[in-house]
């Protein structure tokens, strides 16, 4: 019985998908849930398993075509077995062996099929292109027809005998590469976010020694009760809803004339992934303990680095949170994602000198940031959010009592 492959059903904010790699090609078994083919949208990686038990009979899309919700992709005869490499045949016995012949000169190793897509091995298969020395840059290191046609391009290995050509003195070499979906997608979103809002960014400081010693005194216990450590994310997370509850502005959005209030805070976290920034969204934050907090940010984490991430988690959010610190950022603006209205930044924490009570002392400092869409929301409202922040995370108590 043939059973279509289709692609799964994609929410309205996505239109379509690209193949971005076949992981078995025609005439293949198949097991019922084993992933079959990764289709990159504009925001993730998703993995369409198969459905049954078969041989995936035929292939109708390949790496690179770009296919709609629901749409047939391939075909899988289910129950089927695939068909077993036929026997080479025996040499006839009276037969005399043939004198050796001069050995010809073993072309170079190419890469095992598994690990080409089929639109690559075609295009290496045409092209005569060597596949050896190319670094794939599709799923698990999975070469991809792109990659074959961007090596096939290139000039052609000289011989191994030869010796190393050298580098051109004052050579100036340039490489055209395509942006990926989600490249593009943040792309188009940083230029709606440029066109569409008046953006605004306001800075603040925060003295995190109190912070540092809660996370001393109690990270070990905390550990030990929740099994994940307390980090600084959850802190800011928390903070954050707390403040948002203050002040309302700061968690609408813009829609078309109206202002969209929510009565909820779904806090998106910025994770880097190798492919660009994506935001997932912790839900429902006012109701979360530091350990659901810490739980929801490495849970998203490692989905990001396995791209498992689906777009359900990254649907929605009413606010953002971006921690440049993590790569040593000591001052940024961060960008608004629309439709929301502000965004936090957090930025690398450094031992600075500061006055307190008259004294001189060392302190882990940070610089915090909001930037904010100046349509909705008044500077002393953000300002003030800000500063809210900064006395919750410089009395980290007062976010303990809700104060």
């Amino acid at each position: 019985m043939s059973i279509e492959l289709k692609v799964p059903v994609l929410p309205e904010s996505v239109s379509d998908a690209t193949i971005a790699a076949w992981h078995k090609k025609a005439g293949d078994a198949v097991k019922r849930d084993e992933n079959l083919v990764d289709l990159e949208t504009d925001k993730v990686v998703l993995e369409v398993p198969a459905p049954v038990d078969g041989v995936l009979k035929e292939i109708r899309h390949d790496v690179g075509d770009t296919v709609n919700s629901e749409q047939v992709i391939a075909i899988i005869e289910e129950g089927a077995a695939a068909a077993a490499p036929a026997p080479a045949a025996a040499p006839a016995a009276a037969a005399p062996a043939p004198a050796p012949a001069a050995a010809a000169p073993a072309p170079a190793a190419s890469k095992a099929a598994a690990e080409l897509s089929p639109a690559a091995q075609r295009v290496a298969t045409e092209n005569k292109v060597d596949t050896s020395a190319i670094a794939g840059t599709g799923r698990d290191g999975r070469i991809i027809k792109e990659d074959v046609v961007n090596a096939g391009s290139r000039p052609a290995a000289a011989p191994a005998a030869a010796p190393a050509a050298k580098p051109t003195p004052g050579s100036r070499p340039e490489e055209r590469v395509p942006m990926t979906r989600m490249r593009l997608r943040i792309a188009e979103r940083l230029m709606q976010s440029k066109n569409s809002i008046a953006m605004l960014t306001s800075f603040n400081e925060v003295n995190l020694s109190e912070v540092v010693k809660m996370r001393k005194s109690l990270g070990e216990a905390f550990q030990k009760e929740n099994g994940i450590k307390l980090g600084f994310m959850s802190f800011f997370v928390k903070a954050a809803a707390e403040a948002l509850k203050r002040y309302p502005y700061v968690n609408a959005s813009v829609d078309g004339n109206d202002v969209i209030y929510h009565g909820y805070q779904d806090i998106s976290i910025a994770v880097s992934t190798d492919k660009g920034l994506v935001t997932p969204v912790l839900r429902d934050v006012q109701d979360m303990s530091f350990a659901d907090i810490e739980k929801g940010i490495a849970e998203y984490a490692k989905k990001a680095r396995d791209n498992k991430l689906s777009l359900d988690d990254l649907q929605g959010g009413t606010f953002t949170i971006t921690n440049g610190g993590t790569f040593g950022s000591l001052l940024s603006t961060p960008i608004v994602n629309p439709p929301q209205s502000a965004i936090l930044g957090m930025h690398t924490i450094k031992e600075r000198a500061i006055v307190e009570n008259g004294q001189i002392i060392a302190a882990p400092m940070m610089y915090i940031a909001i930037s904010y869409d100046h349509r909705i929301i008044d500077g002393k409202d953000a300002v003030l959010f800000l500063v809210d922040i900064k006395n919750q995370l410089e009395n980290p108590q007062r976010m303990l009592l809700g104060l």
